[in-house]
């Protein structure tokens, strides 16, 4: 009896934040106006055009290769991102040298660079006569103005969210998990994949889906090195722009509810996924 009123004045205590109502108000307000109306606009503009018209609009030739070069190109370069942006945590997390302060300090640069400054940066590093791109075009290999050219832009616009997800994680891990399995007979690859991948798996994901949705709807630092050409190197940005300035704003809706629909969908997938290896693991809980 004691301890069932010692529960009850434990849950009747305070919280320890003064004013949860207030804050738990404004931020539900923040995010109605900030993201649900908005959202609710486009859904409903979308709704407006009738299903027919819409999908004629969403499955038009044009779009499906501009959505095919954002979401593609957003996930290979995601996906490079995760194995390069762990590497370097490591690096960064593990080892010290000269420089290191440094190379921290350049990941953060993609967060305060415009990414327009990106965009024209890259294309005079990659361009057919600038100073990267003058060595590989008597190659053969064209970068400024292709496909390649736009996954590396997205690379160096997402490469931030998986190193500094990651690196919290690492600092976490104590060196004498490696130790004991180590002397469990463990060799370097199985200490890796099978003692620390497992812990770093929800956070590698985490990573992996900030610099998916980062890279998805990019448009700065991609116009300049892209070359634009319709059903080759446009994104679904650049044609949502075009559309509106063609006062297409029917098009420009359904463009934009479709990458809605698939942003939504993949992150969707992905936090379960990360929730899986979190109870399979027992890490993040």
């Amino acid at each position: 009896m004691h301890s069932i009123t010692r529960k009850r004045w434990r849950f009747r205590q305070p919280s320890v934040i003064p004013g949860f109502g207030l804050a738990l108000g404004v931020t539900l307000a923040w995010l109605i106006f900030i993201v649900l109306i908005p959202l609710s606009g486009l859904l409903w503009k979308s709704s407006s055009l009738g299903w027919e018209k819409f999908w004629a609009l969403a499955l038009d030739l044009r779009t499906l290769y501009a959505l095919r070069m954002s979401f593609g190109g957003a996930f290979i370069a995601a996906l490079v991102n995760a194995v390069l942006g762990l590497i370097l945590a490591w690096v960064l997390v593990r080892y010290r040298f000269p420089g290191k302060r440094i190379i921290d300090a350049i990941v953060d640069l993609p967060f305060a660079l415009p990414t327009a400054v990106a965009g024209i940066a890259l294309t005079t590093l990659y361009a057919p006569t600038g100073w990267i791109g003058q060595f590989l075009t008597p190659l053969g290999i064209k970068i400024a103005f292709t496909p390649v050219g736009i996954v590396i832009a997205l690379i160096f616009v997402g490469l931030p969210f998986v190193v500094r997800t990651a690196q919290p994680v690492m600092e976490e891990i104590d060196r004498e998990v490696e130790e004991a399995a180590a002397t469990l007979g463990a060799t370097r690859f199985q200490t890796i994949t099978r003692v620390l991948l497992p812990g770093l798996a929800p956070a590698a994901l985490t990573g992996f889906a900030l610099a998916f949705a980062r890279a998805a709807g990019e448009y700065g630092s991609v116009i300049f090195i892209a070359g634009n050409k319709p059903y080759v190197s446009e994104i679904a940005p650049l044609l949502i722009v075009i559309r509106l300035e063609e006062y297409n704003y029917a098009a420009a809706t359904a463009i934009a509810t479709v990458m809605l629909f698939i942003s939504f969908t993949m992150l969707l997938i992905i936090n379960l996924i990360q929730a899986w290896s979190r109870g399979r693991y027992g890490y993040g809980t």
